[in-house]
């Protein structure tokens, strides 16, 4: 098949989250499965790439016409090419910042119109498309270039972020208001919405766990969209798969980050990743437990409970190390803790690909306390580096955490159901009652690193669909 996979971020190019570690994975499997690739994504200014130019184009904007120059990157997989092209603009593009410009919509819009000329010289079987940047490609391929022999994907990797704007951004998709701001078409309660049109004008719906799936289709998760997404479920065009990893990039056996590199058998190597970690980062050099979290510090990851109940883990011999940006709010709340416990706590509001996976190799326990989590990835890179999960039963969690306490045979994690500081620090504590049994501990790390993760068994399930849209 040949498959055209759009993301507004893609790894190792550009990334703010999981959704760039799922486009520059996820298209390298189908890949290897003897598909035809190509994959399109927005050349931001963090692109350090050298890049060879492919065209450009000339796309109409409202009033001006604005050049988007194609480029294209190669990547060498198992003998193959995986080409990935960049629409590059220096006007709309080349700012400090991916996202969160006061013109998101008129900078998307350029990027769908340019992907669609890509997609009309490639003549896809399938057009993969990846969050509300990308939806109103799924109309325009439809209704302005009338293709209706490629099949459409739309998948939803956070519904929270759903690309509504004022109405009259409909301009900078050179479509007619009348016909298409309206309840059955792109017009959402008054607005805009381009996560409408990918959902509306897709073939098929995925999402990135099957809870999660269910969970958008009820008020509290669909944000406004639960009636269009059981719409969806009912025509059997709705269904969630769980993400992957890249086992390439998330490799203790052979990560150039990582201080002392070790495997299953060799897991107690991950004590001399810790004791380097520390020295690191100026922490006392003890074999303590060593808690931490790898993630955008913001409201939805759970940060309120956390930071309570660490007010109260703390006092016991541990450790914990933060690592993520994002709302100062949090991040002060944090340096709060860092003040008072100074011998245990370590925060760093960076973003390091590097330090986190030292974070990973080094510590014993990971706290997840998502308030909703689609899928997320940190629970499955946990299971790589032999690190077990704290984590709150909640979308992607709960379909891949099983919680130890109830299932010792089968468990790979500590689970708790409530947004409450106190079921986190009962957890915790019992997490660290088992941690204590050396020989159990062990067990269940060399049980979690056996877990397959990879992105092999998702791809599978995404060629299904695909098959059978054919």
């Amino acid at each position: 098949m040949r498959i055209v996979f759009v993301s507004s971020e893609c790894a190792p190019y550009s990334k703010t989250g999981g959704l760039a570690d799922v486009a520059g994975s996820l298209p390298k499997e189908f890949l290897k499965m003897g598909h035809e690739v190509l994959v399109i994504t927005p050349r931001y200014r963090e692109v350090r790439q050298n890049l060879e130019y492919v065209n450009d184009y000339s796309i109409a904007m409202h009033n001006k016409n604005v050049s988007a120059i194609i480029k294209k990157h190669v990547q060498h997989i198992d003998g193959k090419e995986l080409n990935t092209y960049f629409v590059d603009s220096a006007f709309y593009f080349d700012r400090t910042g991916m996202y969160c410009h006061p013109d998101e919509a008129e900078r998307f819009a350029f990027f769908d119109k340019a992907a669609c000329k890509i997609i009309d010289e490639f003549k896809p079987d399938i057009i993969h498309l990846n969050d509300w940047q990308t939806g109103p490609i799924a109309v325009l391929v439809r209704d302005q270039y009338k293709n209706y022999s490629s099949r459409i994907i739309y998948t939803i990797h956070n519904m929270e972020y759903n690309g509504k704007f004022d109405a009259g951004n409909i301009v900078h998709l050179g479509l007619d208001p009348a016909i298409y701001m309206t309840p059955d078409k792109l017009e959402f309660y008054g607005d805009l919405s381009f996560s409408k049109a990918g959902i509306l004008y897709a073939d098929m719906v995925t999402t990135v766990s099957s809870t999660y799936a269910n969970e958008i289709q009820t008020k509290e998760y669909g944000f406004g969209y639960e009636g269009l997404l059981r719409f969806k479920r009912e025509q059997n065009r709705l269904v969630g798969i769980v993400n992957g990893i890249d086992y390439d990039t998330y490799n203790p056996e052979k990560g150039y980050a990582i201080y002392k590199r070790y495997n299953a058998d060799s897991v107690e190597n991950k004590k001399l990743n810790k004791t380097r970690l520390q020295e690191e980062l100026g922490l006392p050099i003890k074999d303590v437990p060593m808690f931490s979290i790898v993630s955008r510090v913001v409201q939805h990851k759970g940060f309120d409970v956390l930071i309570e109940a660490l007010k109260e883990i703390l006092h016991q011999d541990v450790q914990f190390v933060q690592l993520g940006v994002g709302d100062e709010h949090y991040i002060n709340r944090m340096h709060l803790l860092r003040e008072k416990f100074p011998d245990k706590v370590s925060i760093n509001n960076v973003f390091d690909d590097d330090l986190a996976e030292k974070i990973y190799a080094s510590s014993e326990m990971f706290f997840i306390p998502s308030l909703f989590e689609p899928c997320g990835l940190a629970q499955l890179i946990c299971f790589r580096y032999g690190t077990i999960p704290i984590a709150r039963k909640t979308g992607g969690l709960s379909d891949t955490v099983i919680g130890y306490l109830g299932n010792k045979e089968e468990g790979n994690g500590f689970t708790f159901f409530n947004s409450r500081k106190e079921d986190l620090i009962e957890v915790t504590n019992l997490a660290l009652k088992v941690y204590e049994d050396k020989e159990a501990w062990k067990e269940l790390q060399q049980r979690v690193m056996k877990i397959d993760c990879s992105w092999t068994n998702s791809a599978n399930h995404y060629i299904e669909i695909y098959k059978r849209l054919m």
